[in-house]
């Protein structure tokens, strides 16, 4: 039986692992991913501040991680990760930061979005996940937030939960058509297309407030990250 595994992976959040978890040390870490083979993915990240491996695995890197899995602990550790996208300008800007902290988030809350069973709804998580973070890496500030909303209202999608924005199906949304008409412009846009797309302020915030809605009902809360968006 195999124990090592290759990934097309997404890391979406690393924390200290304490002393009691698989026997690791304080300087250890644990790792979540997104990962387009199995959906989310947690591993012991083994090694302290100065290692190569701890620099390697940070939120919103991007590539190929490769674990190694226990099977008599059942447990993984994070063995290498090929990075190909850094984006190290999410971390240059507070407002680019919020909004991918929020991306991070919802994918965890979410379980990854799940599957259907033939690997395709994680390979559709991972590139809009990927695609928005991209975006954010060098997005000014008023556009992080549209971001920010942008995700929320495709993750939805993944969910199975994004409401039709018609007029017909969706009464709640008639008294602000221009949220309406920008929801149902970017839900062909690629993120990247975002900032040729205008918004005024009050539409942005009631499309804000759909999406957040939306989620909120099918999650069962709001989550924190949300408010900074």
């Amino acid at each position: 039986m195999p124990r090592s595994f290759t990934y097309s992976a997404l890391a979406l959040r690393v924390r200290s692992a304490g002393g009691g978890i698989f026997g690791s040390g304080e300087s250890n870490r644990e790792a979540w991913f997104l990962s387009a083979e199995e959906g989310l993915l947690k591993a012991t990240l083994f090694g302290g501040p100065k290692s190569r491996l701890r620099a390697l695995v940070a939120p919103f890197h991007e590539g190929k991680l490769m674990i190694y899995h226990d099977p008599v602990r059942d447990s993984r550790k994070v063995s290498d990760f090929d990075v190909q996208s850094y984006r190290p300008g999410i971390r240059e800007l507070y407002e680019r930061t919020m909004a991918a902290d929020a991306v991070a988030e919802t994918i965890l809350s979410s379980h990854g979005g799940g599957d259907d069973g033939d690997g395709e709804g994680w390979k559709t998580a991972m590139k809009l996940a990927g695609g928005v973070l991209d975006s954010l890496n060098d997005a000014d500030p008023p556009l992080c937030s549209r971001l920010g909303v942008y995700f929320l209202w495709h993750w939805a999608h993944v969910l199975g939960a994004q409401p039709d924005p018609s007029p017909d199906s969706a009464s709640w949304l008639k008294a602000d058509p221009g949220a309406r008409l920008w929801l149902n412009n970017i839900s062909s846009l690629p993120p990247q297309a975002l900032a040729r797309v205008s918004l005024d302020a009050a539409s942005l915030e009631s499309a804000k407030a759909l999406c957040k809605a939306t989620l909120a009902c099918t999650l069962g809360r709001q989550l924190p990250t949300w408010e900074y968006i």
